[in-house]
């Protein structure tokens, strides 16, 4: 059984960080990609970060500069560092992870979703 586990959310002011962490746990053989997407109130959940490796990564148009993705693959984490948060920036978000485990002798991909943690901005 895989888990995602997400920490790191709250309420804070606009112009101010928060850090977002997710660890990954459970009968991993390895993981892919690992990134995090965002749903706020009334809109459809969009993806404000991702990395397939820890070196590169793409990010969303409207967090680009203020936010880093990093990723640690010995200990199957990922992080999100937000900072210059604005109130458009309020929202559930989530982590998510493309990853391989082990079926009984073969390696399959799934992809996993974390519980999701919420970032209130206020202005």
């Amino acid at each position: 059984q895989v888990q995602l586990v997400e920490s790191g959310g709250g309420l804070v002011q606009a112009g101010g960080s928060l850090r977002l962490s997710c660890a990954a746990s459970g009968s991993i053989s390895s993981i892919k990609t690992m990134g995090w997407y965002r749903q706020a109130p009334g809109k459809q959940r969009e993806l404000v970060a991702a990395t397939s490796s820890g070196d590169s990564a793409n990010y969303a148009d409207s967090v680009k500069g203020r936010f880093t993705i990093s990723r640690d693959n010995a200990k199957n984490t990922v992080s999100l560092q937000m900072n210059s948060l604005q109130p458009e920036d309020t929202a559930v978000y989530y982590c998510n992870a493309d990853i391989i485990v082990w079926v009984f002798s073969t390696l399959r991909t799934y992809d996993y979703w974390g519980q999701g943690t919420q970032v209130t901005v206020i202005s």
